[in-house]
């Protein structure tokens, strides 16, 4: 693959900048599956040397953030930025690269893990985290982003994405390509595939053990994650089918009532043990498939 030069210095300087904004530590971050062995970075970018089949991943899906978003003006390589406040009405043509190796397992301006394979993407003025639709307009194949981090900081591209981003859309032999991008507002993005949808809870679910009006699925006591809540039953569906294509383990839904408000988790297990469920949910968050969270008993 024939990358541009400046790619290989592109955030050299950056990524310490990105780790100061983040307010993390600038020491490096092993990569993932190393299992506590120290590597070194590559001094050059690129692919991975497994190129897995990335049809398989799923687009990030949307959720309604909880919370600030990350929007402070910044300033890297001698230029001022000032991200907008509000993403979801973000339209632009332009430019798109991507970044692999040589940043996985580092720490993303959000503060979160850069994952090669995980369906995110930098901006440099996009709040953190905002949903974009990114379109290759060479051939007309579409993906659905998490924004998470900064950049690119070199020449006029508008958006690095990850690499399996860049595979899915047809360009990652290429290194770049003519893309349109468009922001999302999770809520009418579900209230599209399901007029009846209101509000997810994900982000702030309450992790008090709540009294259930109905269940279904397992009802044994063990180790579960709870992946997600929905006031649709239909979105919580969409996110169950998509949770079963990657796991082995019962995917489940299971209704409550509080305050008069009927919600629908999406709970993964019985589980084996507490390790496999934090290996489940670090793979379902570099997926961008919920916001999992342990749960002792069903």
């Amino acid at each position: 693959m024939n990358k541009p030069v400046e790619r290989s210095a592109r955030y050299l300087t950056a990524v310490c900048l990105f780790a100061l904004l983040a307010g993390c530590s600038s020491t490096s971050q092993q990569p993932s599956g190393t299992g506590g062995t120290t590597q070194s970075r590559p001094a050059v970018d690129g692919a991975p040397d497994y190129l897995m089949d990335v049809s398989g991943i799923p687009d990030a899906v949307p959720v309604v953030h909880q919370g600030a978003f990350k929007a402070s003006p910044y300033r890297v390589l001698g230029k001022n930025y000032t991200p907008m406040q509000d993403g979801r009405r973000y339209r632009e043509e332009g430019e798109a690269s991507w970044y692999g190796t040589k940043f996985h397992g580092q720490k993303t301006a959000n503060g979160e893990v850069y994952d090669l394979y995980g369906m995110t993407a930098a901006h440099k003025t996009l709040p953190l985290p905002t949903y974009v639709q990114v379109t290759n307009l060479a051939n007309d194949r579409k993906v659905m982003v998490r924004v998470n981090d900064r950049g690119p900081f070199y020449s006029s591209r508008i958006i690095d994405l990850s690499y399996a981003a860049a595979k899915k859309l047809g360009f990652a032999e290429k290194g770049t390509a003519r893309v349109l991008v468009e922001g999302i507002d999770p809520v009418v993005w579900h209230q599209q595939k399901d007029p009846g949808y209101l509000v997810t809870a994900q982000a702030a679910e309450p992790q008090a053990a709540p009294q259930y009006a109905s269940r279904s699925g397992p009802a044994d006591d063990g180790v579960f994650l709870q992946v997600g809540a929905f006031s649709s039953i239909q979105a919580a569906e969409q996110l169950r089918a998509q949770l079963q294509n990657q796991t082995a383990s019962p995917v489940f839904l299971s209704t409550t009532e509080t305050n008069a408000r009927t919600l629908h988790r999406v709970r993964i297990g019985p589980l084996s043990s507490q390790d496999q469920a934090q290996q489940l949910a670090d793979l379902l968050r570099r997926a961008n498939l919920g916001t999992p969270a342990l749960i002792s008993g069903n």
